[in-house]
């Protein structure tokens, strides 16, 4: 039974699919914390503001309602209907709905079954590319990681260190075991990676006297050096700044947007990141043999 079991999981179709609905229920989950962790990190900061300059010890601060990423449940912005199981099946519910609240016909937003599908897709690419592996695990944990440090940073130009450290750490310590590289590259990517931004930002800053990026972004150049070594961040530092300019001038040139307004890093890095992660050693082979190296 245990051989048939591991044979069906072999299976490439099977486990893509497995991957790919994974992917969606994940997706809803994404959009949970893409929401409420920022808000979480904005009512700590000023707890802790309010609780410095506190004058006398007899003031206490007001209590808030119970805020976190269990709680309070799922509910329409504009009724504050709670959102019923049924409902909040990823992508099938949005659909069933119309788009629209239950209750009220307040239009949902469509970033929720977009990032849902998105998931959904990525976990199969990952899942396709990697097997029956233990590698897919982990890769999988790196993307929904990365989607929702995306979506977080193109919202609030934060890259929550509550999230990339942890990740960061995984990274290093899988290297003991050899999963994606050894530790020696790792630790060295790591180190490499952090360094190299934030030696970029300085010179950034001595020449225009402008921040081009921000901390979150060398932390997640350090940790794609602990997941992959440093062997890939030349290559992941080049895709994300060429892809970062293309979208940058088109937004600039199409849709007009003001090009004094910051455009978040932390996205391109992802991407690039993550395109690394999967064909990393093609993109540095075919980059090393047209170099003639």
């Amino acid at each position: 039974m245990l051989q048939q079991l591991k044979m069906l999981l072999n299976t490439p179709h099977l486990i893509t699919a497995l991957a790919a609905v994974t992917g969606l229920l994940v997706g809803s989950f994404l959009n949970v914390v893409i929401y409420r962790l920022p808000i979480m990190m904005q009512r700590n900061w000023r707890r802790e503001c309010t609780e410095y300059l506190q004058t006398s010890s007899e003031e206490t601060l007001p209590e808030e309602e119970s805020f976190n990423l269990v709680f309070p449940l799922s509910r329409c912005p504009n009724c504050n209907t709670p959102i019923k199981p049924y409902q909040n099946i990823p992508v099938i519910s949005y659909l069933f709905l119309k788009g629209k609240c239950a209750t009220c016909s307040n239009p949902i937003s469509s970033r929720y079954p977009i990032i849902e599908t998105f998931t959904a897709i990525t976990s199969a690419i990952v899942a396709w590319h990697f097997g029956y592996t233990p590698q897919t695990f982990f890769a999988l944990a790196l993307t929904w990681s990365l989607i929702a440090l995306s979506v977080i940073d193109i919202d609030h130009q934060l890259l929550p260190d509550s999230i990339i450290l942890p990740v960061l750490w995984l990274g290093m310590c899988l290297s003991l075991f050899s999963l994606f590289t050894d530790a020696h590259a790792s630790i060295i990517g790591a180190i490499s990676g952090y360094l190299a931004l934030w030696l970029v930002y300085h010179l950034f800053k001595l020449a225009t006297g402008k921040e081009g990026m921000g901390y979150g972004d060398f932390k997640l150049l350090a940790l794609f050096g602990a997941w992959l070594g440093w062997q890939y961040l030349p290559v992941i530092i080049l895709l994300s700044s060429l892809v970062g300019a293309v979208i940058g001038l088109a937004m600039v040139i199409v849709v007009k947007r003001d090009h004094t307004i910051p455009i978040p890093f932390g996205p391109y890095l992802a991407a690039a990141g993550w395109i690394a992660l999967l064909w990393g050693n093609d993109i540095n082979r075919l980059y090393l043999t047209t170099a003639g190296l």
